[in-house]
């Protein structure tokens, strides 16, 4: 099961996440706030973002990245997606249960 790392400015990352839990894209996201130094049309730019931890399911994970390229405010948004090689099998359990849509 995959995690989507994804880096959003502070004043559209809350949004950003309830969206991805609320369509049921994601079954948790993690909010982490971060630094980060980038160059962006030539210029180096310094900018305070919060790092966005989206624990999602291998099926849903193509349609949680095309709905943060819908919502999110940058043209070229970062999203990585991050294949987790062992996880507690009563986390994988709930996160897939949390990402279905069976109408809870």
């Amino acid at each position: 099961m995959p995690t989507a790392y994804i880096t959003a400015p502070e004043s559209d990352a809350s949004t950003l996440a309830r969206a991805l839990v609320d369509e049921r894209l994601a079954a948790c996201v993690n909010q982490l706030p971060c630094a980060s130094t980038y160059r962006w049309e030539g210029e180096v730019v310094d900018e305070d973002e919060v790092v966005l931890l989206a624990k999602t399911t291998d099926d849903a994970y193509d349609e949680l990245r095309d709905r943060v390229l819908e919502l999110h405010p940058h043209e070229t948004p970062c999203i990585e997606r991050f294949d987790e090689d062992d996880v507690l099998d009563s986390f994988a359990a709930w996160r897939a249960g949390a990402v279905e849509s069976d109408g809870e």
